[in-house]
């Protein structure tokens, strides 16, 4: 595929790396630092950069912040494992550098939605607004699985399995445009090189850490949570795709979550709605966030 073919951004990125917590951590930056600050939170195995598409929809308004989590992305990290908390200790180093004084706007997708969700709870007076995208928590465990979910984790530590590799992009973002259908063949080439890298032996692999493949050994607890819900004081728009699994599979128990939250879905769109449909997204996010300056 030309470089023709390929989806090129309106707005350009710019890339920077800061010491957090012992990490190189990659941040994806747009738009001037006189513009209000949005910070961005991918989901799993995504990248800050793919929000590509919603900040060119967004146009120049707004200082967009998107880090690549530990592990993913660009931000590579030594670790053996992988904890939930450490993505909120992550987030507030990163806010302590780009807003150490005035509360934030977050908009999270998925796994990002959900840290959100619990550091908008932990430190309220952080965060003035909040955008959920497909972020619903998860269902509640049973603790009689514990035993059977730690033996899984010691023996997939065993095996060190890694993710799928591609004999090239194309491969990969073919794979990317069977997931989410209403893509462009040029955005998904765009997701493939920023989702791997090609090596010397012309593989094309994943830049996750496949110690994220790893099941979690402790088990969640929805209550925990819930209190996390119940302490935001930001106001929060709940954003979800009607063709999305996981709103079908959580939809019903998100409006739990955050009783006074605005809803708003997007039709024929899937889990990925920054994907799927980006201008949409963009929209709901500039008319919910603008309401809050």
């Amino acid at each position: 595929m030309s470089q023709a073919q390929i989806y090129q951004p309106a707005v350009s990125r710019v890339v920077r790396k800061h010491s957090i917590r012992d990490l190189r951590y990659v941040v994806n930056e747009w738009g001037n630092t006189d513009k209000p600050l949005l910070v961005y939170l991918h989901g799993w195995c995504d990248t800050g950069s793919t929000f590509q598409f919603v900040v060119d929809a967004l146009g120049e308004a707004w200082h967009v912040v998107a880090p690549d989590w530990r592990g993913f992305g660009r931000t590579s990290c030594p670790c053996n494992s992988y904890w939930f908390p450490d993505y909120l200790a992550d987030l507030h180093a990163l806010l302590e550098i780009y807003s150490p004084q005035e509360p934030v706007r977050l908009v999270g997708h998925s796994m990002g939605a959900n840290v959100g969700a619990l550091y908008a709870g932990t430190l309220p007076a952080r965060v003035r607004a909040f955008v959920n995208i497909e972020g619903f928590g998860l269902p509640d465990s049973d603790p009689g699985d514990a035993p059977l979910r730690y033996r899984l984790w010691l023996e997939q530590l065993a095996l060190k399995n890694g993710f799928s590799t591609y004999t090239d992009y194309e491969a990969l973002a073919s794979r990317i445009r069977k997931r989410n259908p209403r893509m462009s063949d040029a955005a998904a080439a765009f997701v493939a090189r920023e989702w791997a890298r090609e090596g010397a032996d012309g593989v094309v692999r994943l830049r996750a850490d496949p110690l994220h493949k790893l099941r979690n050994p402790v088990l969640y607890r929805r209550s925990e949570a819930e209190a996390c819900w119940r302490a935001t004081t930001a106001e929060i728009l709940m954003l979800y795709g009607t063709r999305s699994e996981h709103a079908r599979r959580y939809g019903d128990i998100s409006t739990s979550m955050y009783p006074e939250a605005r809803h708003s879905s997007i039709a024929d769109a899937g889990h990925m709605l920054h994907f799927e449909a980006p201008r949409e997204v963009a929209t709901a996010i500039n008319g919910f966030l603008r309401s809050t300056l």
